[in-house]
């Protein structure tokens, strides 16, 4: 699938080291409000400076996050990540595979809480044109792979100029920031689907 965001495309080695709560915490962080330090994002990812400091690190030798062009009294060193976003495809072989499953499922985990949590803290507070803006839907289509591919390049290509709207600075009044989650779940195979196709 074509990479519209240039997306950090993930090897399965860098997606065993993002596959750590804390780490995926502080790239998500920096991806979303810029470089920071460790001492900054401690608090934020519920780690200590030095051991956040470590996960950079290690994220670094994945190139996920590199050092920061920030002016500052060289006493701390200043971190942001290296693309806007990642993206990855389970591989055909036994560890890619459960390198992509164990990133998957800590990507769930750290975004199972959202919904709830923005219909208690923050659809409450939106202005009316937002909230009708605002929902979710849960649409089973019948597909076959090829075409789920197509339709979710579609869909990237029709989000690329607002995903990289930030980047280039463009102002637009009235807009924020709004999170899309989008999960494609295929069901499992069934006897006879194979004839189906």
């Amino acid at each position: 699938m074509a990479n519209p965001y240039d997306d950090v495309e993930l090897t399965p080695r860098g997606m065993r080291a993002l596959a750590h709560p804390t780490r995926l915490a502080i790239l998500s962080r920096l991806q979303k409000a810029g470089p920071s330090t460790a001492t900054a994002l401690a608090p934020e990812v519920g780690a200590t400076p030095s051991v956040t400091s470590w996960h950079l690190r290690h994220l670094a030798e994945h190139g996920l996050v590199r050092d920061a062009a920030v002016e500052s009294d060289g006493r701390q060193r200043w971190w942001e990540a290296v693309g806007r976003g990642f993206r990855f495809t389970p591989p055909s072989d036994d560890a890619g595979r459960d390198a992509a499953a164990l990133l998957s499922r800590m990507m769930f985990d750290q975004a199972r809480d959202l919904p709830e949590q923005w219909s208690h803290e923050v659809e409450p507070l939106l202005e009316d044109v937002w909230r009708r803006a605002a929902g979710l839907s849960n649409t089973t289509i019948v597909a076959t792979a090829a075409e789920v591919e197509r339709i979710e390049a579609a869909i990237e290509e029709v989000l690329a100029p607002y995903v990289l709207r930030k980047s280039s600075g463009e102002t637009v009044p009235d807009a924020r920031a709004v999170r899309l989650l989008r999960y494609v779940l295929p069901a499992a195979a069934t006897p006879g689907a194979e004839d189906q196709e």
